[in-house]
């Protein structure tokens, strides 16, 4: 068993400080009394269940809110611990969500929209793979790790939106951190897939920095580029923010990301539409399957009911008694 929330357990102070204080409190002789200098016979006379069972109430009290405070602490049982043998593809996806993407070049809905529709079919044909997903935009972040879980992943990439990071465009951040979770996976069945729709301009590496550490890996870096062919056909449609028209890839643009694709044994690819982007990741569909073992699985299972409930109701019983069978005054 393990605690996931250990910090909670200095609460426990709580409970122990109030049962002192109770204790204190019951030993000291009350303020105001009524003396009855005859009543030394009842000293002898045998204590009824009632007295006998008086502290009852606090002691409920205190071991109530003991097991409350454990279980904020959450306690988690590890499930089993096991080596995980498949037979898999190793896909990082590296998603651009920069201001850019807002753009409503492509139909139905923005850039983002599309990429993240036609992402998300692809990941959902994947089962018995391996797949992460990385976005990016001034900043990268792993928002999947590498896994077999691609229901979850699905899930994550409908969960994606624009604004979640500083803008701008960080190609090469984006990379290292995805190659990070493939350098230790045969590289010939592993792949990182680049969907953006700008330039770098912020953060480091640079793109072809991280190329070259996807060549040294033998890692293939797979980039599509989104962006229109021709803007002025139909300009109204492509306006998103404040009149201004959409930004498009430009040819020195294009130029760098071939170039990155190129040194890794990749290929680059423009999506014009998202028919054109659905037939780019069916080419990149037929990787080679390798065996590949994940060493640790991890499975926690939540406890805390097991402490909370039966905190919550002693409480709820020592409630009850101070206020009928065991009440007493002071």
């Amino acid at each position: 068993m393990r605690l996931a929330d250990p910090w909670a357990l200095l609460l426990l102070l709580i409970p122990l400080v109030v049962g002192a204080w109770r204790l204190w409190h019951r030993r000291r002789p009350p303020p105001q009394r009524l003396a009855f200098p005859a009543a030394g016979f009842l000293v002898s006379a045998p204590a009824s269940r009632r007295v006998r069972l008086r502290r009852l109430p606090a002691a409920l009290g205190v071991l109530g809110l003991a097991l409350v405070t454990v279980a904020m602490a959450r306690p988690q049982r590890v499930g089993e611990i096991q080596d995980i043998h498949t037979r898999s593809r190793n896909i990082m996806i590296v998603l651009d969500i920069s201001s850019s993407m807002k753009a409503q070049d492509f139909q139905p809905g923005n850039r983002l929209t599309v990429a993240r529709s036609i992402i998300s079919e692809f990941v959902r044909r994947r089962r018995g793979d391996l797949l992460g997903l990385v976005i990016f935009s001034g900043r990268a972040f792993l928002q999947a790790p590498l896994g077999p879980d691609i229901d979850v992943l699905g899930r994550l990439v409908d969960q994606v939106e624009l604004g979640t990071l500083p803008d701008g465009t960080a190609i090469g951040t984006a990379l290292a951190l995805g190659l990070s979770q493939l350098k230790d996976l045969p590289p010939r069945a592993s792949a990182v897939i680049l969907v953006t729709d700008g330039a770098n301009n912020t953060g480091e590496p640079s793109p072809l920095a991280a190329a070259e550490a996807a060549r040294a890996l033998g890692i293939k870096v797979y980039a599509i580029g989104l962006s229109a062919v021709d803007t002025m056909a139909n300009k109204e449609s492509y306006v998103w923010r404040q009149g201004r028209q959409a930004d498009q890839l430009l040819a020195s643009d294009e130029a760098i990301l071939d170039r990155l694709t190129q040194r890794t044994g990749g290929k680059y690819f423009r999506a014009t539409d998202p028919e054109v982007l659905r037939s780019i990741m069916d080419r990149i569909d037929p990787l080679e399957r390798t065996d590949v073992q994940i060493t640790e699985f991890h499975d926690y299972r939540e406890l805390f009911p097991v402490f909370l409930f039966p905190g919550l109701l002693l409480l709820a019983l020592q409630s009850l008694l101070a206020a009928t069978w065991l009440r007493s005054l002071p």
